[in-house]
């Protein structure tokens, strides 16, 4: 696609975007025909406000780059975070001009939720519609690859696994000892600066090639296409990885969270907003098991434990007490079937969950996340951290309640090493592609698949 077919896309994009505000907005003020004031211009105005400012928010947080190839979720966070910038500007204006006793609390809540599901369930259908079209041909991109076969066989690989990302390779350069392959690029520059039957450039080399990439990138500029570059990183044991300018330097980034900045504070909003709302919604829970664990079991009621946390600093987990007073104090020895140390109500607790719950005050605390590699015992941290590779880099999060690990059945014993690697990949996978759309995923499978708990 050429550069003014992106710009295209985008501005329909944001029309879209902001057509569905207005349409929720004012279906919402059709059902709710008993409202006064609305006679007046007061409600068409902020909804075309609103309309308005969710596009331009979207552009500020990246929402209108492709999103070719890139996870739905993630896409569906973004939105999200446009959204909640939307509803935060529209209510600092009403706050700032007093203009917000004019309208109906109700409208404003409801509408602004029908904006957010509405404009998520079509965006979700858009995306699954065009990933059909291009597992059948259609709407792709053709890519021409240059570099070692090796490297360009891996792409193909790829490419071909994943039909419906719509990128196709249509030809290679293969870089060998026997061609020189500065020549051989040149050459493709010259003819196809007007013409040409492909939509990007992709070069694959070895990070040791870099003088290699410099060089062919160098000859490509006079090529008006997308030119991009695969390092063979595979060899390397990465967190995250991307592009920064530091000190006005570019550098690769290969062990850095994603989970800083600004990003770092949406993440934040969230466990506090979602964790004040669970909290509230549970105490009733709460306060009924603690009553039952002190009747039962006696003082104390809850468990408490140090853990490593962000950046592996201590922090004092809470639960409530499952095991008999003497053998659980100070021991991390992990519970095993037929564990005469839990108590009948301690299992009950333990298979359904409920034994958690405390840990919202965590959350509230600011030391743990409703969503994030979950806390293990510090004598299990201090054994693995030797026998996994960056098991350690878990540790670069706030740990969480409920994590891609156990959604995906990743909970439990920990003493098998090849099921502990898994869990660490699951939760190296969660870091580096988090967003809050993954977040909002990992909360829904928690349901079916979190609370339910078969391990001891």
């Amino acid at each position: 696609m050429s550069v003014s077919g992106t710009d295209w896309l985008r501005r329909l994009m944001r029309c879209f975007d902001a057509m569905i505000a207005i349409m929720a907005s004012v279906a919402t003020l059709l059902v709710m025909s008993r409202l006064e004031y609305t006679d007046g211009l007061d409600y068409p105005l902020l909804i075309l406000a609103g309309s308005l400012l969710l596009p331009a928010c979207g552009e500020m947080v990246g929402l209108y780059q492709p999103w070719r190839g890139r996870s739905l979720f993630t896409m569906l966070g973004i939105y999200a975070l446009s959204w909640l910038l939307t509803i935060i500007l529209l209510s600092v204006f009403l706050v700032a001009t007093q203009r917000g006793i004019v309208f109906s609390r109700a409208w404003m809540l409801i509408s602004a939720i029908a904006v957010l599901l509405l404009g998520c369930l079509l965006r979700a259908g858009l995306y699954a519609y065009l990933r059909v079209l291009r597992a059948r041909g259609r709407n792709i991109k053709r890519v021409l690859v240059i570099g070692k076969a090796a490297n360009i066989e891996r792409v193909r690989e790829r490419l071909d696994g994943l039909p419906y990302i719509g990128y196709r390779l249509c030809d290679v350069l293969v870089d060998s000892p026997d061609e020189d392959i500065s020549e051989r690029v040149r050459t493709l520059a010259e003819q196809s600066m007007f013409r040409r039957d492909y939509d990007e450039i992709w070069l694959t080399y070895p990070l040791s090639d870099g003088e290699a990439v410099k060089q062919i990138a160098s000859s490509l500029l006079a090529v008006p296409v997308n030119l991009r570059y695969f390092p063979d990183l595979s060899d390397v044991r990465l967190l995250n990885h991307r592009v920064a300018q530091v000190a006005d330097m570019y550098s690769l980034d290969l062990n850095v969270s994603p989970l800083n900045g600004p990003v770092r504070v949406v993440k934040a909003l969230e466990d506090r907003i979602l964790g004040m709302a669970l909290f509230l919604f549970f105490l009733p829970v709460m306060l009924i098991v603690a009553g039952l664990v002190r009747w039962q079991m006696g003082a104390p009621v809850l468990f408490k434990q140090y853990r490593h946390g962000l950046d592996g600093k201590r922090f004092r987990i809470y639960k409530f007490r499952t095991m008999s007073a003497g053998p659980e104090a100070g021991a991390t020895r992990q519970a095993s079937a037929g564990d005469s140390r839990i108590t009948p109500l301690g299992a009950f607790l333990r298979r359904t969950s409920l034994d958690e719950l405390p840990q919202l005050y965590n959350v509230l605390q600011g030391r743990m996340s409703l969503v994030g590699p979950r806390p293990h015992a510090m004598d299990h941290n201090n054994h693995y951290k030797d026998v996994i590779e960056a098991y350690m880099q878990r540790h670069r999060v706030k740990p969480g309640m409920t994590g891609w690990a156990q959604v995906n059945g990743l909970r439990g014993i920990t003493d098998d090493v090849a099921l502990m690697r898994r869990r660490v990949e699951y939760d190296l996978y969660y870091i580096d592609n988090w967003s809050p759309g993954l977040d909002f995923k990992i909360l829904l499978m928690t349901v079916p698949r979190g609370f339910v708990n078969r391990q001891p």
